[in-house]
């Protein structure tokens, strides 16, 4: 088996359907695995399990979830297990932000929001897939946070707490579940070219001015994510665990 090769494994990444999610699922594929196509509407799931299974016949299925909904979470997996029978990597991609502002204004809806989309869900659903991780004693779990979660916002503040807190879950996880050889890890991305980050390089002005501290001066694409999801999920990342792998074309270094 090839560094990087997951063929034989199924992987269900949540928030699939755009940004950083599509391009890990389609990498995955690419590579060998079996993915599951997930976000909260059921046509842009079948669109991109279509387009995936055009170059890569019989690789992916299509299950639409609200990742703030339990029940829609255990579907999830309980759908992936009848096709597959099997969970051997999970991405928890999708995450929500409904507010851009001082934390003092922050109303408790939105911030309730945050933390139940972005760390309760992923709690939620790394506990779903465990189980029959622990019995084959073979899993990765990988969690997309962001830089937001190593330093302060003016803007973002909940947000950043909820990437924070999303690291300290794979290092609990990484803990737990490690003497059953199941790796938990986070990939921490800077400023990358999806519609989630839209207001932050949609006007060229405010892109120049997002870039201009980074090393590399640019923003990065979804693609260049999706190469350390499958890193993670292979035998190349078989000794890494509990770690946050920051790509960020340098930001936090500057």
């Amino acid at each position: 088996m090839g560094l990087f090769d997951l063929t034989g494994k199924v992987a269900i990444v949540t928030g699939s359907t755009k940004g950083i999610g599509e391009a890990i699922v389609h990498r995955m594929a690419e590579h060998g695995a079996k993915v599951v196509v997930s976000s909260r509407k059921g046509d842009a799931c079948d669109k991109v399990a279509g387009e995936i299974n055009a170059k890569h016949p019989d690789s992916a299925i299509a299950v639409p979830c609200n990742i703030s909904d339990k029940g829609d979470l255990e579907r999830l997996v309980d759908t992936t297990m009848k096709k597959w029978g099997r969970v051997d990597s999970l991405v928890c991609n999708a995450a929500v932000n409904p507010y851009f502002g001082p934390s003092k204004d922050l109303p408790d809806d939105a911030f309730d929001k945050i933390m139940s989309a972005n760390i309760k869900s992923n709690h939620w659903l790394a506990h779903m897939v465990l189980p029959q991780m622990v019995e084959r004693k073979d899993g990765s779990i990988t969690i997309i946070s962001s830089i937001g979660g190593l330093r302060g916002s003016p803007i973002l503040g909940a947000y950043c707490v909820s990437k924070a807190a999303d690291m300290q879950l794979a290092r609990n996880l990484a803990v737990e579940y490690g003497s059953s050889n199941i790796r938990v890890n986070c990939i921490a991305p800077g400023l990358i070219k999806t519609y989630f980050a839209k207001a932050l390089w949609d006007n060229p002005d405010i892109l120049e001015r997002s870039t201009a501290g980074a090393p590399l001066k640019r923003i990065g694409m979804p693609d260049e994510i999706a190469g350390a999801a499958v890193f993670l999920a292979s035998p190349a990342g078989a000794f890494m665990t509990g770690q946050t792998m920051v790509i960020d074309g340098g930001a936090t270094a500057a």
